[in-house]
């Protein structure tokens, strides 16, 4: 199976580089030849559009950082969607607006190809040793088709129904994650202020009731003070605004997520749009003029459980959704 990948960010490059480990043959694009140079050095071959690799690939993926650049690199003159064809499948690995991937879905089966959209969950540092989880929501046989392919790339794969259902529980887990990362900062701040050890609050939260992957993973950064958790605040406002904007579409009266929103964007004003996602939290910092910081805790992320084959999640009531 020879596989296209366009999009080589903080994610990308890591994923890429799974398939690259596990011996697929591999064709790499992005608009900063940069960002390739290791890939390339490793036996990745360049593409010179996305035409030309959807012309010579089994399997093109895109992984990209909004669904206005998902839809320029998939309709754009000599894009990906000149060189579908029958057979070929397209994995879309961005976080993304459903209706998005519907909607170019629909235009890939126009030409007899296959449509699949399958995020990606876990932060970089499971995306780099292959350990990350990931959605697909498309046809059954399509899943079973790239079913290896997922499991050379992530530990726990769901198929989750007919696509753009990948991309909606994409939007919600993004969603718990950007409201647990700012109640943890609020948390963190509470406890400072009541004179306990930062280092012990946090295994007080770890032990009990209050955990969530943000904090061990986003709260170790914090305390660290390099809030290096590899996702930019522009990504982030832009995550948790599809899942808000999905919310009142649908006509549920939302509550928190406004909230959520209003608060990052002011995060992303105050620090600037590359600026880590997690330094939210430097919101409160500021205002109480407190710094969240306990020795111990590492700069950035590794994930020490050794890399393995994934596997399919099955549905816990044991039956298969519909696509």
């Amino acid at each position: 199976m020879k596989i296209g990948f366009i999009g080589l960010g903080n994610v990308g490059a890591k994923l890429a580089g799974s398939l690259l480990r596990n011996g697929f043959d591999l064709v790499v694009r992005d608009v900063d030849d940069d960002v390739a140079q290791e890939l390339l050095q490793q036996g990745a071959h360049w593409g010179e559009s996305g035409q030309q690799m959807a012309q010579q690939c089994d399997v093109v993926i895109t992984c990209l950082p909004s669904p206005t650049v998902s839809a320029e690199v998939m309709e754009e003159s000599h894009g990906v969607l000149a060189g579908m064809g029958p057979g070929k499948i397209w994995l879309e690995m961005s976080s993304t607006d459903a209706d998005e991937v519907r909607r170019l879905g629909a235009m890939v089966e126009a030409r007899g190809a296959i449509p699949l959209d399958c995020p990606v969950s876990g932060g970089c540092h499971r995306a780099a040793t292959g350990n990350i989880a990931i959605f697909a929501g498309g046809k059954r046989e399509a899943f079973d088709q790239v079913l290896p392919l997922l499991t050379s790339v992530g530990r726990n794969i769901l198929h989750t129904g007919e696509l753009g259902s990948a991309s909606i529980l994409k939007v919600a887990t993004n969603y718990l994650a950007g409201v647990q990362l700012i109640s943890t900062g609020e948390a963190f701040m509470v406890a400072k202020k009541a004179g306990i050890d930062l280092g012990i609050a946090y295994e007080a939260i770890r032990i009990s009731s209050g955990n969530s992957f943000v904090h061990e993973t986003e709260g170790q950064l914090i305390l660290n003070g390099s809030y290096n958790i590899n996702f930019t605040m522009d990504h982030e406002v832009k995550d948790l605004t599809l899942f808000d904007d999905l919310g009142k579409k649908l006509g549920v009266p939302l509550e928190m997520s406004p909230l959520a929103v209003q608060i990052m964007r002011d995060g992303l004003a105050r620090y600037g749009p590359r600026a880590w996602s997690s330094m939210v939290v430097k919101r409160l910092e500021d205002a109480c003029n407190e710094d969240l910081r306990a020795p111990g805790f590492p700069e950035y992320l590794t994930d020490h459980e050794p890399e393995a084959v994934g596997a399919e999640v099955m549905p816990r009531a044991g039956q298969e959704p519909q696509s």
